[in-house]
């Protein structure tokens, strides 16, 4: 680990959690490594962690520390390499209505309602669709770091909510929900792609995607984000041919 990281973490203390079931893999058992004490978690700490593939889920910092898995890579896309393919231009223009405004991490019904129609339909019977006003609440608007929603309406009717963390180098992408009625849009798409506008205009290299793993069909769709990074033996390495 480099001095930067030390400096911005040394009042950390990391731990593995014991294993449980794997949510991407079937038949395998997973472990995190976690970082404690959340509340000494600061934004510049936060982004040294993701450099070292951490992600949060609320005020959970995390990342894979398999006993015998390495399946999980975390990924981000440099911006300024980054170009659209001709799908993603078609996705692009079919929701030029959608209009955005970024907002603070405040609770709304009409957010709330989304999220639960969005669990229901896309993660039914994972757990997720049970979620109730404090669950949602915990994990959507429960932050430590720079974070702000980003929710897009078209004709006043909420379609998608947008929670992103604000980093030094970039912005991580941590979880969006959108109207499952609206599969033909491809909003989880253009929701990648309007991101990768919004980090270009605030002058930042990199969106951060999370976790891909090769053999995961829920994790494909990052990959069709070119050029695409990975990190790997604690390098960040352009993914080739994958």
């Amino acid at each position: 680990m480099n001095d930067t990281f030390r400096k911005h973490t040394v009042q950390l203390q990391f731990y593995a959690t014991a294993p449980y079931p794997c949510s991407y893999l079937s038949d395998q058992e997973a472990r995190s490594q976690v970082a404690v004490p959340s509340e000494l978690i600061s934004s510049g700490a936060y982004s040294q962690l993701v450099l070292q593939g951490f992600r949060r889920s609320g005020a959970f910092v995390y990342r894979p520390w398999c006993d015998h898995c390495q399946a999980c890579v975390a990924v981000r896309l440099p911006v300024a390499l980054f170009e659209a393919n001709r799908t993603q231009k078609r996705t692009l223009k079919r929701n030029e209505s959608l209009k955005v405004r970024i907002m603070e991490l405040e609770y709304r019904d009409e957010h709330f309602e989304l999220y639960q129609r969005y669990q229901q339909s896309r993660h039914s019977g994972g757990g997720m669709d049970q979620d109730g006003r404090e669950q949602y609440e915990g994990f959507i608007l429960k932050s430590q770091v720079a974070s702000f929603l980003a929710e897009f309406s078209e004709n006043g009717v909420v379609r998608m909510v947008s929670l992103i963390d604000q980093l030094d180098d970039g912005i991580s992408s941590v979880y969006t929900f959108f109207d499952p009625d609206f599969a033909a849009r491809s909003f989880g798409v253009f929701n990648v792609l309007w991101q990768v506008g919004l980090a270009k205009q605030l002058g930042l290299q990199y969106v951060y995607l999370g976790y891909w793993i090769k053999n995961c069909r829920k994790m494909e769709y990052k990959t069709q984000y070119q050029p695409i990074e990975g990190l790997l033996n604690g390098k960040w390495l352009a993914l080739e041919g994958i």
